[in-house]
Formats: C-alpha cells, structure tokens, sequence
C-alpha cells in the first residue's frame, strides 16, 4: 500500500485543564485523513530554531494553516491592539512567521484556513480589520448563534475570479460559504492574488503569485463536511492532488539507480 502523503498542521498554543498545551481540534485532522492525507500535528514555540524548522517541514509533504479562535498580534504588522482583539498566541505567530517562507522555499503545497488565510496575508507584509463588523460598508462576519450546524452553515456567496487557482479547481463563478470571523485583509500581502471576495468587497481567498507549489488560502472553513459542500470538496481534493505529487516527486529523487552486474 502506498504510503499517504504527510501534511504538518500547525498547532494552538493553548492553557487545558491548567496545563500549556499545543492542540488541534479534530476537524481538520479528520478533513485531510478524508481526502487521503496523513496528519501531523506540529508542536509551536517562540524559540524555534531555522534549521530545525527546515529540518522537519522537509519531511512533509505539505502544511496546513488551521483556523482559531487566536489571532495573530497586531504588533505583527504595525498596529496596536485593538479592544476587540482579546485572544492571541505568540507562539504560533513565530512559528508562523517562521515556518510559511520555509514552506515556499521547499514547494510545500501550502493550505490556509481562517486564521491561517490571515496569517499568510501578514507572511506577505499585508494587515488585517481587527474587528471587521466596525469598518463601515463591511458585513458582520461572525458566526451565528446556534450548534455547530447553524454556525458553519453557509451564509453569504463569494464571487470567484477568473483564471486563479481556486477557479481552476471549481467550474462556477461563485459559491455560498460559511463565515466565522472578526477580522479580515486590510491591505493585501505584497505578491498575493485575490482569489475570492465577499460580496461587501472583503477579500475571502488568496494565493501567491510567487509560489512555485499549491498555495491556497481561504477565509472560510472548507473542513466542515466538506462531501456536501461542492467548492470545500474540490478545495481539499485540490490540496490534497498536490501533496500527493509531492510525495511522488520526493519518493523519485531518494529512489536508488540499479546497476546492472558485469
């Protein structure tokens, strides 16, 4: 059996049951083993070390930004906090700051959900709305009141752009996602294409115009119960094709040359 392509996921830095902790909530690990994929849960310090960053994303054969209920510091891209900015995970920050130019360099497909569409946005130099429901002429984009099927429901239609890698992936010109968000892209990321918008003009995918791999980041959640939702299904399915070839590709470089004996 052919082995499956492994994905790191980032992890939260988080306080459970009064211990430090770094945790991934099972939806998204449960998303990529769907779509035939091998999670890895990657642990996040301040301190990470390049070389040990580069020494583990090389076993990879892709990385997923998850989402949160963290955002990133606004220190991050000049900014002071702003009241309605109360969670935030330093560790993950670095980590990410760290991790994503690494990730490029060694054409890693790179997967971007909610926060972590966020974070690439910063990677790139852009900013982020802290609390988009202020801005005016923007919708509130936070999840709704209700179980977990009321607020990953989707709720507003987003308009694909043409000729984009989330338009090569799905045939239609628009879609309806969920939204489960308070902050957003204030200024886009140097090198960043808009793949998606809402219809407020808030900015809902991106990729990079620089990445030689898969980059891909959305601001919905595309991991939940994505076999019913036909833009989340071919989303991971297109993440997923190019981890595979990732694998592949890495598998032919170590496989040794036979020699024929004299």
């Amino acid at each position: 059996m052919t082995p499956r392509p492994l994905v790191g996921v980032i992890a939260c830095r988080r306080t459970i049951e009064g211990h430090p902790a770094h945790m991934v909530t099972d939806k998204y690990v449960s998303a990529l083993r769907e779509f035939g994929l091998e999670p890895v849960i990657i642990p996040v310090w301040e301190d990470i070390e390049e070389a040990s960053a580069r020494a583990l994303l090389a076993r990879m054969d892709g990385l997923l930004l998850t989402g949160s209920y963290s955002n990133m510091h606004p220190s991050r891209y000049g900014e002071a906090v702003a009241p309605e900015n109360t969670y935030e995970d330093l560790a993950r920050d670095a980590a990410v700051m760290s991790w994503v130019p690494l990730a490029l360099e060694l054409q890693l497909p790179l997967l971007g959900i909610c926060r972590g569409f966020q974070e690439l946005n910063v990677v790139f130099g852009g900013s982020l709305h802290q609390a988009v429901q202020t801005v005016p002429s923007l919708m509130d984009h936070r999840e709704p009141s209700g179980d977990q099927d009321t607020q990953y429901a989707p709720c507003h239609p987003i308009s694909i752009a043409p000729d984009g890698v989330l338009a090569a992936l799905y045939p239609d010109s628009g879609a309806q996602v969920n939204s489960l968000h308070q902050q957003g892209i204030a200024r886009l990321g140097d090198g960043l294409r808009v793949e998606a918008v809402a219809p407020d003009g808030l900015v809902e995918a991106i990729s990079s115009s620089e990445a030689r791999a898969f980059t891909l980041a959305v601001q919905w959640h595309p991991e939940w119960k994505p076999r019913e939702h036909p833009l989340y299904e071919a989303l991971l399915e297109g993440f997923a094709s190019a981890c595979r070839e990732k694998a592949e590709s890495s598998v032919s470089r170590v496989r040794p040359t036979c020699r024929e004996e004299a």
